[in-house]
């Protein structure tokens, strides 16, 4: 009876303390975002458009800090270690829901050690060429691929969706692709601007400023209609491949124990800046269809990423090494 007392004080104990922690939050001190990719990349940039408006709604500190490698999964890494006391949140992009199938010994479990706070958004990926490559279209890609030109293509790492989506269309058209992976948006870019890579795959946010430019080309888009924002390009499936579709994503996350009170508020919070008409524009300019799922939803998505993925990865014995 004394154990069973105890224990059921402990219980109410740790309630309580979580019930102060939820009151007093976000006054107690500077909130922490981990952008899971290095600067210059998606994830960054969008960390850094809701970090000031997240700042200005909650009138407290919002910092954002880059933790890169390993497809996103050291700076996810970090935000599960975290004290779960609604101070630190991470920004990650969809390989969230791959690494679980992806990367031998993670030192964390995704669907239980990290929660999911909000679903942000999807977008168009873009398979771009470099002016070096030579390659002006999409068909023209299909041709050389078709008739056994080899051919390099960069993503933002192994297991992002960019790499597996092309990895699924090049075993499903027997075409002869390299992969090479990437520590993340910007360092993709870089090399592609540089035509060190021919081909890069990355999500319309990522490229898009750089196709504005002409620094690359665009040949193709991933969803299954064409994007407002390139309404010239055509999508894959469009172009002799039926019902292929591979949006990019973005959340945020917090460590597992964050009170239930903290995650609603912060996902409240990002909704709410979501709806900011100039945040809005920002996103929406870059191809991204803002979503602001809520917890729940959000974490549903996700975990639906890692059951569908890491059947693909299992049956195409995809390795984090390739």
């Amino acid at each position: 009876m004394n154990k069973l007392l105890a224990g059921l004080m402990s219980v109410l104990c740790i309630s309580g303390v979580a019930q102060a922690q939820s009151n007093d939050w976000p006054t107690q001190k500077t909130i922490k975002m981990i952008a899971v990719f290095p600067p210059g990349g998606s994830v960054d940039q969008v960390a850094r458009i809701l970090a000031p408006a997240l700042q200005n709604q909650m009138k407290q500190n919002v910092i954002v800090e880059n933790i890169g490698g390993a497809s996103g999964s050291i700076g996810a890494a970090a935000v599960s270690r975290a004290q779960p006391d609604g101070y630190t949140f991470g920004v990650v992009f969809d390989t969230h829901g791959v690494n679980e199938n992806m990367i031998e010994k993670l030192p964390y479990k995704t669907k239980t050690d990290l929660t999911t706070v909000t679903m942000i958004g999807t977008a168009p990926m873009v398979l771009t060429a470099t002016k070096a490559s030579g390659i002006t279209s999409f068909k023209q890609l299909l041709a050389d691929a078709k008739a056994k030109k080899a051919n390099n293509y960069g993503s933002i790492g192994t297991g992002s969706l960019g790499h597996l989506a092309l990895a699924s269309l090049a075993k499903d058209a027997k075409f002869d692709w390299t992969h090479v992976p990437y520590r993340g948006g910007g360092p993709l870019m870089q090399d592609a601007l540089a035509g060190h890579v021919p081909l890069a795959i990355g999500s319309l946010f990522l490229v898009k400023p750089h196709v504005d430019s002409g620094g690359v080309i665009p040949l193709a888009v991933t969803t299954s209609k064409r994007s407002p924002e390139l309404p010239n390009v055509p999508t894959i499936a469009e172009s002799g491949y039926p019902n292929f579709e591979a949006p990019a994503w973005w959340a945020i996350i917090a460590p597992a124990k964050t009170p239930a009170a903290i995650v609603n508020r912060m996902h409240e919070e990002v909704a709410k800046a979501l709806k900011n008409p100039e945040i809005a524009q920002r996103l929406k300019s870059q191809g991204i269809e803002i979503a602001a799922l809520g917890p729940k939803p959000a974490q549903d998505f996700v975990n639906k990423q890692i059951d569908v993925w890491g059947a693909f990865i299992k049956a195409n014995n995809i390795k984090a090494a390739d």
